[in-house]
C-alpha cells in the first residue's frame, strides 16, 4: 500500500504535539501556568509559553526515543536558541509585555519515559 509523502510528517507533528502536552502536564505539576502552546511566527515557533510566578517562561520541548543520537538538550543549539529568542521578542511585543517583566528560557527534555526540566537553560541569544 502506498502512503502519501506527507504522512510521515503528519505523524511527527502528532508525536510532537503529544510530547508538548506531556511536557505541559509536567510543568503544571511543577507550578507553572500554561499560557499557550505552539506560538508561531515567520522566524519559528515556541513550543510552550508559560508563567512561573511573575516570570514569563518560553519553553522548548525536545523528545528522543533514546540517547543514541544525543540527548534532547543537545538539540537546542545556538541556532535554535537564537530562533527562540527572536520569537520571544515578537511574543513580548504583540502581547505588550512590559520590558521590566522577568523572562527566561527553559528546556524540557523527554527521553523515553524520563522527563527532565532545565530552568534558565540558556540566555537570550542575539547574534
Amino acid at each position: 500500500m502506498n502512503r502519501p509523502a506527507h504522512a510521515g510528517k503528519r505523524n511527527l507533528r502528532t508525536e510532537g504535539s503529544c510530547r508538548e502536552h506531556q511536557a505541559g502536564d509536567f510543568l503544571l505539576q511543577k507550578g507553572y501556568h500554561i499560557c499557550e502552546y505552539n506560538f508561531r511566527t515567520r522566524q519559528g515557533e515556541i513550543d510552550i509559553v508559560a508563567t512561573e510566578g511573575e516570570t514569563l517562561v518560553f519553553v522548548e520541548v525536545k523528545y528522543r526515543k533514546d540517547n543514541r543520537c544525543g540527548t534532547p538538550f543537545e538539540a537546542v543549539d545556538f541556532r535554535k536558541q537564537r530562533k527562540i529568542s527572536r520569537c520571544a521578542d515578537y511574543y513580548r511585543m504583540i502581547n505588550r509585555v512590559p520590558p521590566d517583566r522577568p523572562c527566561r528560557f527553559d528546556v524540557v527534555g523527554i527521553c523515553g519515559d524520563e522527563i527532565r526540566l532545565i530552568r534558565n537553560a540558556f540566555a537570550y541569544a542575539v547574534w
